[in-house]
């Protein structure tokens, strides 16, 4: 990838790239996004793609990564007011986060497709890095075990029910009530057993 020290020449060229990407993933999804069609949108050779990015996945993480950043800036940081359950608080922050996949399922599915490519990790942590401090703020009262729980849960939940989104077994619109649920029981039950907050799991 690209890195910070460019030029601004080199970033226009990545930025038209990006956005090309972006837009091709809009129109028809993940496999819209050909390399030839890049190059004959941005009016640049294959050669000159290939210089900044080794494969077309590559190129993909790097739109969505991109992407991300674009629509989670804006996402302002937001605090459990006292005595406030964990379920609200959480749904908050989570609506917040998901709110624009939904707007563009498409980037949704790239996402997820993509997450399967070397190098995901990376984008997992880097794209989700403007919006941690929001999560953590609600969470801060709370046992980091349990924290660190259920992120493994919610994110086995979240990829099974996009996974099911793509084959067609569920609409878009499920995806949300059921992460709600989720966190729901997982953050009754946690409250159920320490109700003063944080603690150890038992």
């Amino acid at each position: 990838m690209v890195g910070t020290t460019t030029t601004s020449g080199t970033d226009e060229v990545r930025s038209r790239l990006l956005d090309t990407v972006v837009e091709l993933l809009g129109e028809g999804g993940y496999d819209a996004v050909q390399l030839r069609e890049v190059a004959r949108r941005t009016r640049m050779s294959l050669s000159t793609i290939y210089k900044r990015y080794a494969t077309r996945e590559e190129l993909i993480l790097a739109a969505i990564e991109g992407w991300m950043g674009d629509n989670h800036a804006g996402i302002v940081e937001q605090s459990r007011s006292p005595g406030e359950p964990l379920h609200p608080a959480m749904m908050r922050v989570i609506r917040a986060i998901f709110e624009p996949w939904e707007k563009n399922p498409a980037m949704l599915l790239a996402y997820f497709r993509v997450r399967t490519v070397p190098g995901w990790e990376g984008l997992h942590m880097r794209g989700f890095d403007s919006v941690v401090p929001v999560g953590m703020a609600v969470l801060q009262d709370v046992d980091p075990v349990f924290v660190d729980e259920m992120k493994s849960i919610l994110s086995s939940v979240v990829f099974g029910l996009v996974g099911r989104c793509i084959e067609g077994q569920i609409a878009l619109g499920d995806i949300m009530p059921t992460i709600d649920r989720a966190v729901y029981w997982l953050t009754t039950g946690y409250e159920a057993v320490h109700p003063g907050g944080a603690g150890p799991v038992r």
